[in-house]
């Protein structure tokens, strides 16, 4: 394509590069056919959600290999079940020893055992329907091993309560509810803690349902005007959008003519001018002018459901990385099961079945991750503090643990390398009967009745250099081409080179190429088949830009441009930020067919955008970063959100991340090394030599444990130089 063709077409501008023609519109609606059309129709969009939803959190939890609290309830079940541990913790001895706090009174241990039993099948059970999850997936991980621990500390204290009161009252059976209440409590704070610092996800498709309207005003065929419900809405109807309202499905104006805010499709809060003719999507919203559309699509043919099929399919095809966490609960899972079954047996033959059994509880429940439960959930809460003040929002943790493993960002042209403002670089006037500033009064009379980006940089720049106002009348839209209108009573034209070249009139292309091997979208003015002046306005790359495309390289990150912006305009941005991969004339649904390209060739992609357009993408994508100024869409289909649109934040990011992952693996290492120590002595493996794990050293290892994992998540701070 030709760089003129930038100017008042869509073919030659980014997703967000809107003009008079609206031919991306036509683009929108080409998703129509090239995807599987949804399952439901738009009415049933909520249900589909819902369902969705539960199917990924099996009620209110989902964390560690895709299980996840509800931060709501969880919250409560900690603050409940803190307030059921302390009697407890007073009550209860700590696995058979008496501590200074502690006391008895009778029926005290009868109140221990309702309160325990409380808390095992309240405060535990987000942890127990966790582990049905994992070991149905067959991959025990940490609600695995916490819901053994807690099963196993419960259950035999159970037995412990029925042999000490009524199978053998002067024997003595230790129990472990203290344990119980100590694991339960501490995983919550861990999980709640983590939920704190990370946002929930998630969300992305109650926003795109709720970005259209419940109702539509349907014109029948004798002129009257009724409300239908959305879902009811079907093609071929003809409905009226007031000012102000949403257009309520896909459709062609057929009267009237507004501005039409398309922020959900480009990222961009800039109305677009929308005349009789021009396409319009579902879920936008009317400006000032009364609209009659005829409904070209609804429900599953719309433009929306189109593209909350991509990100419901990337949401669940995406696939879930093990966490560093899952990991080390996955092998101390089998290293306690394994200990615990030789412990039994061994035990049987050198004691007694009492002993045995004892000696196999002990080391079930020293297995219990007290201190690797804290391990990640407090660096997250650090990393995401840290973040936070830095201007990042990290919604999802795998994002950070997955940073480190990325060899591709993928990123859009407009608004995250280029400034998404155009400005004048050059003005050149044909016409000796004009001067610059006569021309650009011109000029500026037509686009005063545009808010695309190219008109924009038009005004700023008569703006600039106090260039008077001219009225302009009659001014009309040329689809493909630009804008046409009068001007004291003359008539004007701001046209392309295409158009210029199809209608045989002559002008200098020379200069054309000139200008648009610069970067250049060019705009002429015409008057009666005669060129009278041009101007070539350029986006501004951003000043942060360059060094952030060196810092991925040096990084050995390949970074990729994507844009629907024509492919010699891409790539001499592509060239003055120093060379990269460019992916140019793309359609709204070609970028996640791109992310889904790049990670069937084995490569980690991170993704950038900030539109509706990007949702599907940035979803399928391992890591998906959104742009804050970017719609809501976008945002809640992201793992991390920039607050401000500076590419180097996204440098900040992966260096922070580095650092987390780095203070993860540490805590994890100081963590599991209670449990790696304490197993074996628990077991009785050094028995023979004197060597057995006793309460109060097993108490003071798993306190010096959490303390340590505490401090170092404490000493996190953020590298800034990439």
């Amino acid at each position: 394509m030709k760089h003129d063709e930038m100017h008042h077409e869509h073919e030659g501008h980014d997703m967000k590069e809107m003009h008079h023609e609206h031919q991306m519109d036509h683009s929108m609606h080409d998703m129509h056919h090239d995807h599987e059309m949804m399952d439901h129709d738009m009415g049933h969009m909520n249900h589909d959600m819902h369902g969705m939803h539960h199917d990924m959190g099996d009620g209110d939890m989902m964390m560690h290999g895709g299980h996840m609290m509800h931060m709501g309830n969880l919250k409560q079940k900690f603050w409940i079940s803190l307030i059921a541990t302390v009697p407890i913790l007073i009550l209860s001895p700590f696995m058979g020893m008496q501590l200074p706090f502690q006391t008895t009174f009778p029926g005290s241990d009868w109140l221990v055992l309702i309160l325990a039993t409380f808390l095992f099948f309240y405060g535990g059970a987000p942890f127990l329907k966790g582990a049905q999850g994992e070991l149905s997936a067959k991959s025990p991980a940490m609600m695995t091993l916490i819901a053994m621990g807690i099963s196993v500390s419960y259950l035999y204290s159970l037995y412990a309560f029925v042999a000490n009161h009524f199978l053998n009252p002067q024997g003595h059976v230790m129990d472990f509810f203290w344990e119980l209440a100590t694991l339960i409590v501490i995983m919550l704070l861990g999980h709640w803690i983590e939920m704190n610092a990370v946002m929930s996800a998630g969300s992305a498709l109650e926003k795109m349902a709720a970005l259209l309207p419940g109702q539509a005003q349907v014109i029948d065929q004798a002129g009257h005007q009724h409300a239908v419900d959305l879902k009811d809405l079907k093609k071929g109807q003809t409905v009226l959008v007031a000012a102000g309202e949403k257009v309520p499905a896909d459709g062609l104006i057929i009267a009237g003519q507004s501005q039409v805010n398309e922020s959900l499709v480009t990222g961009e809060s800039k109305a677009v001018a929308k005349a009789e003719g021009d396409q319009v999507i579902g879920g936008t919203v009317n400006g000032n002018g009364t609209l009659t559309v005829q409904v070209t699509g609804t429900g599953e043919s719309g433009y929306l459901a189109q593209v909350m099929k991509l990100i419901k399919q990337a949401q669940q095809e995406k696939s879930k990385v093990e966490g560093l966490a899952d990991k080390v609960a996955k092998y101390l899972f089998y290293a306690a099961l394994v200990a615990g079954i030789i412990a039994f047996i061994s035990w049987v033959f050198l004691a007694d079945l009492n002993t045995a059994f004892e000696r196999m509880v002990t080391v079930f429940i020293i297995a219990c991750p007290h201190a690797l439960g804290l391990a990640i959930p407090l660096v997250v809460a650090r990393s995401t503090a840290i973040a936070a003040t830095n201007g990042l929002l990290i919604r999802n943790r795998e994002a950070i643990e997955l940073s480190d493993k990325v060899t591709v960002v993928l990123m859009d042209k407009t608004g995250t390398l280029t400034q998404g403002a155009f400005k004048v670089n050059a003005v050149e006037v044909f016409d000796t009967a004009l001067d610059e500033q006569r021309l650009m009064q011109l000029f500026g009379a037509l686009e005063r009745h545009s808010s695309h980006p190219l008109a924009t940089g038009i005004l700023e720049y008569n703006q600039a250099q106090t260039i008077p106002d001219l009225q302009a009348d009659n001014v009309q839209t040329i689809q493909g081409v630009g804008l046409s209108g009068t001007v004291a009573g003359q008539s004007y034209q701001i046209v392309t080179a295409t158009y210029l070249q199809a209608q045989h009139i002559k002008f200098d292309q020379d200069l054309f190429q000139t200008l648009a091997e610069k970067g250049n979208s060019i705009s002429y003015l015409l008057q009666d088949q005669t060129v009278l002046g041009l101007v070539a306005q350029g986006d501004q790359i951003k000043p942060e830009a360059p060094a952030f495309i060196q810092a991925l390289k040096k990084r050995h990150i390949q970074p990729v441009m994507l844009t629907g912006d024509n492919q010699q305009v891409a790539e001499k941005v592509a060239a003055q930020l120093g060379g990269m991969t460019v992916q140019a004339n793309l359609k709204p649904e070609d970028k996640e067919a791109i992310v889904k390209d790049y990670q069937a060739k084995g490569e980690v992609v991170l993704m950038v955008g900030d539109g509706v357009n990007d949702a599907p993408g940035l979803t399928r994508a391992d890591i998906g970063i959104a742009i804050g100024a970017g719609t809501d869409v976008a945002i809640d289909s992201a793992d991390v959100i920039l607050v401000k649109s500076n590419p180097n934040d996204i440098m900040h990011f992966l260096n922070l991340s580095h650092a987390t992952n780095r203070k993860m693996t540490q805590n994890l290492w100081w963590g599991a090394g209670y449990n790696i120590l304490a197993i074996p002595l628990a077991g009785g493996l050094f028995a023979g030599i004197g060597l057995v794990l006793s309460p109060a050293v097993g108490a003071i290892l798993m306190s010096l444990s959490t303390i340590v994992v505490a401090i170092n998540a404490m000493t996190l701070k953020l590298k800034r130089d990439a």
